[in-house]
């Protein structure tokens, strides 16, 4: 058998006994690349997306699938072992047989177990590991989104020399250390624990002063480059050599061994962070206390006021000390003093949570105590760092906490979070303002030192005028930067006249109030109301098409003037086209629009805004389904939107970009008062959100379409509402649920006198029976649907129902009798253009021809219904679809063409954590393995 070897730790490489396996194109190199990073773990196909593309293509998740396909084919045809790459679970998982990152941890691991037993035995172990590095890792690979790792790599390696050389050290190997120990401080001047190591070789050779000499070389390149005096552990090592120049055995910092950790979503650390020795050394502490009780989950609380650097401590925590959590990192914004108080629930921070770990939306528990659950015992065992950011309390905070030792959490708030103190044993760290030197390095650091002392009185003022807030001292420099040619002066006059009005208060808030006004005050006047508007938002980053309809202008005005407000740091664009403000300028923006606009242009703007979110996704869900039941029309005089979309595909992919935006859109339409907005736009997202098994939204938007509607008196709209609910609610497998809705949607029809609507419920009502297993009482159903239909002369509706008895005959092994129902209603859907219903036709109609013995004609009808539906239609539908057309072809005897059928679904239905996945995977291992290859 092949010996077949993979390589990171350095330029990547595939041997196969030796010899070097071609990859193809840096494409290729870059998937492998991640796979070989996440060995062992499912690495997502969005990961696999943003560290091949810096600008996605629209059809990016296709091409990955292609390029793991290709790369799976390559790999075995080269020697390795056909399940080296298997797809699950929403992403692919590589089993390298031999990788040299996982023999170097397992050599240090063994270098480590031999410590103080062997200890010459030890340092070979820890020198046979090193010598597995062929260079820096992943050299030559030129990919930006794999840096970090490649750096934690780096890191890793110096950790373990560090490790080593102490115990070389131990043994009295000082003087042939000396050599590395130069030359390693020469490449890493910075670096203080090779520092110390290299100082206590000297000392022990005899070279104190040489010693002294380094030390000294140290401190003059720390205090010129970061402003700071070496580690105090350092200062007293230096001491001790000074004190006796003979002490070999003086005893330096520990190192650090923190293993390699995943890529984490934190936000991105600010450049510019400065000082905070004291509260980072606390909460470098934090790993420690788990020792102290190994049962405990370790908490942390900073406290502090509004823009006094809470989140920005936290995530610079964080980023520095994320290698020690092999596990990975979970963050989430819980927005908890937003603008308008719409904090994140506990249930949604835990279902995003969830989706971090690799939990498809459709494998949700339905209740948010079992998901609380699922994402407790998805930690258990794990080591994983939490920052919860921006909580409002408590209550918000206990359900995200895990349930087991090993991991830390760090929360941050406004509020010091007592309850959470006292009930948890969450430890407190009130964050206050910085001192005048930490401000002072924080400008330097952000406008270079030399502007600083240049103007010492002009900085002063400006620290004095933001009274030292690290978020107004941000706003300033931002200022002072983006006019590099004006002198510090000027900022500080600027600060010193807004400072009249506001800054004397002492109130943190007012500070930042005013540190925004006077960036505020240089706005042409179209983008000051721009911004005033943009306050009245809540939710996520918004579209450029949105902030358009907002503003009510031109779309090529509105992209200047939001030039104009990021110019300003007023506005941010996290991602290209989309905008959001931090949540203390949007408290800023809001209160000035109150102040300066009248309410009914406030009211316009946000109309505006609705109209085109409802306008436009109307549009769009009319092309994903034209036929549905759910369909929403445009309101009349409303605008849709600035691109109308083209097809299925094009609307597909809007809904997928603005999916989070319309969510918080329906949130914000119920609470404005803006009720018609509300549940209309909910009923909107029906057929996209069922589409791609985003069904807890669902349930979310439209429980906020039946308090709309009830609000209103919209007796339709609230039976529409419940009806959809027991469609939702059956897809979760909540039977019982799904028939209270269905029969509170019935009962309000009847009073309406509205037959179709009734019709619409029985056919809801079939679908919860049918997932339930009870073809007969779903029959029953179905044909009470199709009389209704039938007499109220709905034919297209009527078609479906046709179709959907005739399923049901099938389920039943009434295989005649289906294939009649069938066809007449497939024959009717033509007639009505319903693409949607003939492709759910002709794949019962495929059903029906298999288990009539025709495969042949099955394979046609499977075909068929699978070109109706498209690349980007109902991927579910088409999943199953695909499962039955791999059947026909089994039963033909043609082995590949079932099993690329069945991979194809296997894909799908892991991405949605479907249970038919199994079905899949049990159909492909029981080919022979040439036909999956």
């Amino acid at each position: 058998m092949s010996e077949v070897r993979f390589g990171i730790l350095g330029p990547l490489e595939v041997r196969v006994d030796g010899r070097p396996v071609r990859l193809h194109g840096p494409r290729q190199e870059r998937v492998l690349a991640a796979l070989l990073l996440d060995a062992g773990q499912v690495t997502s196909i969005d990961r696999l997306v943003d560290i091949v593309w810096d600008t996605p293509p629209a059809s990016a998740r296709r091409q990955i699938q292609d390029l793991v396909a290709r790369l799976r084919r390559t790999l075995v045809a080269a020697g390795a072992p056909d399940d080296v790459i298997v797809t699950h679970r929403g992403g692919y998982l590589l089993r390298p047989p031999a990788l040299d990152y996982t023999e170097f941890e397992e050599t240090v691991a063994a270098a480590r177990g031999a410590v103080s037993v062997d200890d010459a035995a030890a340092v070979e172990l820890f020198r046979r590991a090193l010598r597995l590095w062929r260079g820096e890792p992943l050299a030559g690979l030129n990919c930006p989104a794999l840096d970090g790792a490649a750096a934690a790599l780096h890191e890793r390696r110096l950790a373990v020399v560090e490790e080593c050389v102490e115990v070389e050290l131990s043994l009295g190997r000082h003087h042939e250390l000396v050599a590395e120990l130069v030359a390693l401080v020469e490449r890493h001047p910075l670096r203080e624990t090779l520092v110390a190591l290299l100082m206590r070789a000297l000392a022990a050779a005899g070279r104190p002063a040489d010693a002294s000499e380094t030390y000294r070389r140290l401190r003059e390149r720390i205090a010129e480059e970061l402003g700071i005096d070496p580690d105090p552990r350092l200062r007293r090592l230096h001491e001790q050599i000074l004190r006796t120049a003979a002490d070999a055995d003086a005893p330096g910092p520990a190192s650090d061994t923190a293993p390699l950790a995943p890529t984490t979503p934190l936000p991105m650390d600010v450049y510019g962070f400065a000082g905070r020795e004291r509260e980072l050394a606390w909460l470098d502490g934090l790993p420690a206390l788990a020792g102290r009780q190994p049962t405990a989950v370790i908490v942390a609380v900073v406290s502090g006021g509004a823009g006094v650097g809470k989140t920005t401590l936290a995530v610079h925590w964080a980023h520095r000390v994320r290698d020690r959590f092999p596990d990975g990192c979970l963050y989430v914004d819980l927005r908890g003093f937003g603008p308008h108080g719409a904090a994140v629930t506990p249930g949604a921070a835990v279902r995003g949570f969830l989706a971090a770990l690799g939990v498809p939306p459709g494998r949700f528990p339905p209740t948010v105590d079992a998901q609380i659950a699922l994402y407790r015992s998805m930690l258990a065992g794990r080591r994983v760092l939490l920052v919860l950011d921006n909580a409002r309390d408590a209550e918000q905070v206990r359900p995200l906490l895990p349930g087991s030792p090993g991991c830390v959490v760090v929360v941050t708030s406004r509020s010091r979070l007592p309850g959470l103190v006292a009930g948890e044993g969450a430890r407190p760290l009130p964050l206050d303002l910085p001192s005048v030197a930490e401000a002072r390095e924080m400008l330097a650091r952000r406008l270079g030192a030399a502007r600083v002392d240049a103007e010492p009185e002009a900085t002063e003022k400006i620290i004095d005028g933001c009274g030292r807030l690290p978020l107004a001292l941000a706003v300033a420099a931002a200022r002072a930067a983006v006019r590099p040619d004006f002198p510090l002066a000027s900022v500080a006059e600027e600060v010193r006249d807004a400072r009249l009005d506001a800054l004397d208060t002492g109130d943190p808030a007012t500070q930042v109030r005013a540190v925004f006004s006077w960036s505020y005050r240089t706005l042409s006047a179209e983008a000051a109301r721009l911004f005033r508007l943009l306050g009245a938002l809540r939710g996520p980053a918004i579209g450029l098409a949105a902030v358009t309809s907002l503003a009510g202008l031109p779309k090529s005005t509105t992209r200047r003037l939001l030039a104009e407000l990021t110019d300003a740091n007023l506005v941010t664009e996290p991602t290209p086209g989309r905008y959001t403000l931090h949540d203390l300028m949007r408290v800023y923006a809001d209160e000035l629009g109150r102040e300066c606009d009248p309410p009914r242009e406030r009211e316009a703007a946000l109309r505006r805004l609705f109209d085109h979110y409802l306008n436009t996704a109307a549009e769009n869900s009319l092309r994903l389904d034209p036929h549905s039941s759910t369909a929403v029309h445009r309101l009349p005089g409303g605008e849709a939107g600035p691109a109308v979309p083209s097809g299925a595909d094009d609307a597909a992919a809007w809904f997928r970009a603005e999916h989070a935006a319309l969510i918080a859109a329906v949130e914000h339409a119920a609470a404005s008062g803006f009720d018609d907005h509300a549940w209309r736009l909910a009923r909107t997202l029906i057929t996209y959100l069922d589409q791609r098994g985003h069904w807890h939204d669902m349930v979310t938007v439209l429980t906020l379409a039946v308090e709309a509607t009830r609000r209103m008196g919209d007796d339709r709209g609230l039976a529409d509402a419940h009806r959809s609910l027991s469609w939702i609610y059956g897809r979760l497998d909540r039977p019982d649920t799904a028939r209270d809705h269905a029969e509170r949607a019935l009962a309000l029809y009847g009073r309406l006198g509205d037959r179709i609507g009734r019709a619409y419920t029985h056919a809801c009502l079939s679908g919860v029976f049918e997932r339930a297993g009870r073809y007969r009482d779903a029959l029953a159903y179905a044909e009470r649907a199709l009389t209704l239909f039938t007499e109220a002369g709905a034919r297209g509706p009527r078609a479906r129902a046709l179709a959907t008895i005739g399923w049901m005959h099938a389920r039943l092994g009434d295989h005649r009798t289906a294939l009649d129902y069938c066809e007449r209603g497939l024959a009717e859907q033509e007639e009505a253009g319903d693409r949607r219903g003939q492709a759910n036709t002709w794949d019962s109609l495929g059903y029906i021809h298999h288990h009539l013995g025709d495969h042949r004609r099955a394979v046609a009808c499977f075909t068929r219904a699978l070109d109706l539906l498209g690349e980007d239609g109902d991927r579910l539908t088409a999943a199953e679809t695909l499962l039955h057309l791999g059947d026909a072809h089994r039963a033909l005897g043609e082995d590949g063409e079932a099993a690329r059928s069945w991979r194809r679904a296997l894909d799908v239905l892991e991405d949605f954590g479907h249970p038919d996945a199994d079905a899949a995977r049990e159909r492909l291992a029981s080919l022979p393995s040439s036909s999956t290859g």
